[in-house]
């Protein structure tokens, strides 16, 4: 007893390459595909390399802010001092720290002073943010303590400041220069409170990658930074450090704990929050732009379908004459339209790729085209396009293309598989 052939058969597959290579007479057809080929290829490169940019950004933002700055900040409560003033300080911060550095997953708890200053050098003025923190303390931050990026001798912190580079450009510091910090808050008298003005030694010089704290941010040592914002006996804040940041709100509850009451925390989500939405919501819009114009090329995909089937009428009618089923001439159409697309998908996936790991090489040619100055970093924050390529990105790029163009090609493939063979072979 005869059997019927499996679908997508050697002879199905033979039918359709057959019809996808149009002769001279065909060149219409030949032409719709190579559109759709291009159209499918250029859309997927377009899809990915705009995912790898986004994740990059997303990735690029939160390093910077895990490298440079507290994953957690616990601060205190306001009360009333002995004098009448009201403050926040930490009166015990050491030992908070302690408990807190104690807790599992904590890798760093230390306390930290902050002001605001104006620092001036020969002549030139720029205001910055003073961070307060021990030698060993800032030591252990890996943004900042970089022998690749960074200059000076950071050993030498006790005795000076470190400055970002952005301060050291716009102020012309280097290393073992003088830079002047003046702070409102200073030194109170029987008039009021008069300015604090102190000359530093810049020891070292850190480049963190990130424009805005390379610009504003000097580290000072602790002990002279409390004597410095008049903040004898405390700190401002303990910055903590954990070993996943990404999922910082196991840790809440036992640094609480552990900071003791009359304590609140802030956690680097917090302060980040409104940005890392409007980056959420900018990547799902722009994967629904992409993926219109994924479905944009994979429509190009009917037109050159229903080309064929117009063309192929009198073929059908034969092939069916001749015993092969409504199912297979479907399949046979849709393998021709199946193709164009998973040779889009794989050129696309190739070249989008190829774009994500070669982006700095392509931005550096395209700077060099422009003339300079295409990627400003004191608008972007950051000096360089960054690029994360990652598996789910491909992959939903793969099933998005695959999908849209398997869908597309199914209709005008059952319309050639529905043609009556009587119709088709009428005036033949």
């Amino acid at each position: 007893m005869a059997t019927s052939p499996p679908p997508f058969s050697r002879y199905e597959r033979m039918i359709a390459w057959r019809y996808l290579r149009a002769r001279r007479a065909e060149g219409g057809v030949s032409v719709m595909t190579w559109i759709s080929l291009i159209g499918i290829t250029l859309a997927v490169m377009a899809l990915i390399a705009t995912m790898s940019v986004r994740s990059g950004f997303r990735a690029e933002f939160v390093d910077t802010i895990l490298g440079a700055n507290a994953h957690i900040a616990v601060y205190g409560s306001f009360y009333n001092q002995e004098t009448g003033e009201t403050s926040r300080l930490l009166p015990e911060a050491d030992a908070m720290a302690t408990r807190i550095a104690e807790l599992p997953g904590v890798t760093r708890a230390a306390p930290l002073i902050r002001g605001q200053v104006i620092s001036t050098h020969d002549g030139r003025t720029s205001g910055a943010e003073v961070y307060g923190l021990s030698a060993q303390d800032l030591l252990s931050l890996p943004g900042i303590a970089n022998d690749e990026t960074g200059r000076g001798q950071l050993e030498r912190f006790g005795d000076g400041v470190a400055i970002g580079s952005g301060i050291s450009r716009e102020l012309g510091l280097q290393v073992g220069e003088q830079i002047r910090l003046i702070s409102p808050d200073g030194v109170k008298t029987p008039f009021g409170t008069s300015p604090r003005v102190k000359t530093y030694e810049v020891v070292y010089i850190f480049s963190l990658g990130r424009y805005d704290i390379d610009r504003t941010r000097i580290y000072m040592p602790f002990a002279e930074a409390q004597d410095y914002f008049n903040r004898d006996g405390g700190a401002d804040e303990i910055e903590v450090m954990v070993s996943n940041p990404e999922n910082i709100d196991v840790w809440r509850g036992s640094v609480l704990e552990a900071a003791g009451p009359s304590t609140f925390l802030w956690t680097w989500e917090d302060s980040a929050s409104a940005f890392l939405r409007a980056l959420e919501i900018e990547d799902n819009v722009m994967f629904i732009i992409m993926a219109i114009l994924v479905l944009i090329a994979a429509m190009n995909i009917v037109s050159g379908l229903i080309m064929l089937v117009k063309n192929k009428g009198r073929d059908i009618g034969i092939l069916r004459t001749i015993g092969l089923t409504e199912g297979a001439v479907l399949r046979v159409f849709f393998l021709c339209g199946a193709a164009t697309g998973i040779l889009g998908t794989v050129f696309g996936v190739i070249l989008g790729c190829l774009f994500a790991i070669y982006i700095d090489q392509i931005f550096s040619f395209v700077n060099w085209v422009g003339g300079g100055g295409v990627w400003d970093p004191s608008i972007r924050g950051i000096y360089e396009v960054p690029a994360r390529l990652e598996l789910g990105n491909v992959l939903s790029a793969v099933f998005l293309s695959l999908g849209l163009s398997f869908c597309v090609t199914y209709f005008p493939a059952r319309r050639a598989a529905r043609m009556n063979p009587v119709e088709a072979l009428r005036y033949e």
